[in-house]
C-alpha cells in the first residue's frame, strides 16, 4: 500500500473530493464558458445583427465544448502536456455520446482518462505513443460504454426538476434559488451544476434569481467595507470572495440567503422569469452579466436544451424586462441591504466582518 501511495504522489494523482468535486468541476465550467457560452452569445448577436461571420464564429466555438471542458479538467488535474492534448479527443467523444448529459459525462470520463494518462506518462521509452494511446483509449471506450446512460440519467433528473417546478413553482422556486445561490458562493461551480442538470425555463429563472441574490447582495451588503472595488468584484465577478469571511462568521450569509428565498418564488410565480439560453447561464448570476444575457438570448433564440423542454422564441413584453431588472438587480440590492441593517443592529454582523483584501 505504501508503494501505491508513493506512486500516486509521484504522479500527482490526488484522489479527493476537492480535486475532483471542486477543482475539476470549476475548471469544467471555465471550459464550457470559453466555448459553448461565449459561442452562444456571439451567435445570437450575429443572428440579431444579421452578420453571418459572427454566426459562423459562434457556431464553431459551440461545437468544441466537449474538448474545451476535457482539456480544462486535465489542466485542473495538473496533467502532463501529452495527456492534456489527448483529452481533446476524449472530451469530444464523451460529449457526443452523452447527449443531453454530455457535460456530466465529460466530467467523469475526462477525470478517469486524465488520471490513467498521468499514471503511464514518462514511464516508457515510447512515451509519445503510450501516453496519448492510453488516455484516448480509456476515455473513448468509457465514453462508448457509460456516457449514454449518464446522459439518460442526467436528462431524467433535469426533467424531474422541471416537472416539480411546474407543479410547485412557489416551493421549488425557493429551493432552487436558495440552493443554486449557495452553490455559487461556495467553492464549487454553480454554472457546471446548472449545465449538468439542464436548468432552463422557470427552474433556470429561479437559479438566476438565487445567484443574483448572492452576488448583488454581497456587493451591496459589504459596500461600507469594500466600496466600489468590492461592488464590482462581487457584483460582476463572484460572491465566492466572501467565503473566508463566511467561515469566520456564517451569519453574514443570512441576508443573501433570505433574499434568494424571496426572489426565487417571485421569479417563478409573479414574473414567470424563464432562462432559456444555455443552461450554464442559470448558474452565472451577474458574473459578466451572463445570467441576464442568457435570459435575453433565450427570449429570441432558445438553446437546444430549452427547446427540448418545450421553450420557443418570444417577443418580450414590458413586464418581462421589468421582472428581469427587479429580480436580478433591484430586489437583491434592496432586500439584502435591509436584512443587513437588521442583522447589524442585532450584532450578528459586525464592522469589518465583510472586509475583503482586494489589493
Amino acid at each position: 500500500m505504501s508503494k501505491v501511495k508513493a506512486f500516486l504522489k509521484r504522479k500527482n494523482i490526488e484522489i479527493s473530493a476537492k480535486r475532483y468535486g471542486i477543482d475539476a468541476l470549476s475548471a469544467m465550467a471555465q471550459g464550457l464558458f470559453c466555448s459553448l457560452l461565449i459561442g452562444t452569445i456571439i451567435k445570437t448577436l450575429g443572428a440579431q445583427l444579421h452578420v453571418q461571420l459572427l454566426i459562423d464564429v459562434g457556431t464553431y466555438a459551440m461545437s468544441v465544448s466537449g474538448p474545451a471542458m476535457a482539456v480544462a479538467i486535465g489542466y485542473a488535474l495538473k496533467a502532463d502536456a501529452m495527456v492534456l492534448f489527448s483529452l481533446a479527443a476524449v472530451g469530444w467523444a464523451a460529449n457526443a455520446e452523452g447527449g443531453a448529459g454530455g457535460p456530466l459525462a465529460v466530467l467523469i470520463i475526462a477525470i478517469v482518462a486524465a488520471e490513467c494518462g498521468k499514471a503511464v506518462s514518462k514511464e516508457t521509452k515510447i512515451d509519445i505513443l503510450v501516453t496519448p494511446a492510453v488516455t484516448i483509449l480509456v476515455g473513448v471506450v468509457l465514453a462508448k460504454w457509460i456516457a449514454p446512460p449518464i446522459g439518460v440519467a442526467a436528462g431524467a433528473f433535469g426533467k424531474l426538476i422541471q416537472t416539480a417546478m411546474a407543479l410547485q413553482p412557489f416551493w421549488m422556486g425557493i429551493a432552487v434559488s436558495v440552493l443554486v445561490g449557495i452553490a455559487l458562493t461556495l467553492p464549487i461551480s454553480s454554472a457546471a451544476i446548472c449545465q449538468v442538470l439542464f436548468l432552463t425555463g422557470l427552474a433556470g429563472g429561479a437559479a438566476v434569481a438565487g445567484c443574483c441574490a448572492n452576488m448583488v447582495g454581497f456587493a451591496v451588503l459589504s459596500f461600507r467595507e469594500n466600496r466600489w472595488g468590492g461592488l464590482v468584484a462581487q457584483g460582476l465577478g463572484t460572491s465566492m470572495l466572501q467565503m473566508g469571511n463566511i467561515v469566520r462568521n456564517p451569519r453574514i450569509w443570512l441576508p443573501a440567503i433570505l433574499t434568494s428565498a424571496i426572489t426565487g418564488p417571485l421569479a417563478t410565480c409573479v414574473f414567470r422569469l424563464q432562462m432559456n439560453g444555455a443552461p450554464i447561464n442559470s448558474g452565472m448570476g451577474t458574473c459578466g452579466l451572463c445570467g441576464q444575457i442568457g435570459v435575453i438570448t433565450g427570449w429570441f433564440s432558445p438553446s437546444e436544451e430549452a427547446i427540448a423542454n418545450g421553450a420557443s422564441a418570444i417577443t418580450p413584453a414590458a413586464m418581462d424586462w421589468i421582472g428581469l431588472v427587479l429580480i436580478c438587480f433591484v430586489l437583491p440590492a434592496v432586500l439584502t441591504w435591509l436584512f443587513g441593517l437588521l442583522f447589524r443592529k442585532l450584532g450578528w454582523i459586525r464592522e469589518g466582518d465583510l472586509k475583503l483584501e482586494l489589493k
